[in-house]
């Protein structure tokens, strides 16, 4: 296997502000990573990392044989699928869901004067079933509730066959039935060994899909923990990582935890 993203020494700053600090990271082909933390643990500062969007003030990021600062991050960005809450709120409320998901071919959000052919379109399809949202190709995304937004952005994600795949807090927002069919199909999505590299960032135990299988726990920008998910998430761990005694219970592929 060789390597997706490696982070060594890692270190991000604003201000008299530390937002990662020494970071040592690696995502190897294959692989299905959480990032798992609380508010303020630099999460989101690693995953604008990790899709090019950001550079570090110390230490080496690689990504897809890539370093940053050496490579054009607009060649680099297109292999990189991303999902999360800040790309949604460029999505045109009346851009209708097909083309949400089949421009990404082109890397833009919102359709204008570019051409698909019918590969592209199928491709398009053929990603909304799969996550349960084929009924909506025609709506338009304004209509949308969280829930559909959520697997919509993921079928966009998914539609360039990137080679490195970001879900930022995928499942925030939703109720527990949307959740749980959230959880369920990104699962499906883990299991497929056809499918790229997976990095998920939540703050919940809970929205942890089967299937996944490496966890990196962080606090106040430091790594508490990371390796194998069945050795890592540890109820111990989990406690160092929200700073409070917690218990996790595992039942089958999912977790829980809550406080001591």
């Amino acid at each position: 296997m060789s390597d997706v993203l490696a982070l060594a020494g890692v270190g991000v700053v604003r201000g008299d502000t530390t937002l990662l600090d020494d970071v040592d990271w690696e995502v190897e082909e294959g692989q299905r990573w959480v990032v798992l933390g609380p508010n303020g643990a630099g999460k989101t500062t690693l995953l604008q990392l990790a899709s090019a969007r950001m550079h570090p003030t110390r230490g080496v990021v690689g990504i897809l044989g890539e370093v940053l600062g050496a490579v054009d991050v607009f060649e680099l960005r297109p292999r990189i699928g991303l999902a999360s809450a800040s790309l949604a709120e460029r999505i045109p409320g009346d851009e209708r869901v097909g083309d949400v998901v089949v421009t990404a071919s082109y890397g833009v959000v919102g359709r204008w004067r570019e051409s698909y052919d019918s590969l592209d379109h199928a491709r398009a399809a053929e990603l909304l079933t799969a996550l349960g949202a084929d009924h909506l190709v025609d709506r338009t995304f304004g209509t949308l509730s969280e829930g559909e937004r959520k697997r919509v952005q993921i079928a966009r994600a998914l539609m360039t066959d990137p080679e490195l795949m970001l879900l930022d807090e995928p499942a925030a927002g939703l109720d527990l039935g949307g959740r749980e069919d959230l959880v369920a199909r990104l699962g499906e999505v883990a299991g497929d060994i056809m499918a790229p590299a997976l990095v998920l960032v939540t703050h919940h135990v809970e929205e942890i899909p089967p299937n996944f299988t490496d966890v990196l726990l962080l606090r106040e920008g430091k790594v508490v923990a990371q390796g194998p998910i069945e050795i890592t998430l540890t109820s111990e761990n989990l406690s160092r990582t929200f700073g409070m005694p917690l218990r996790l219970e595992q039942r089958g592929s999912r977790f829980t935890a809550w406080s001591q």
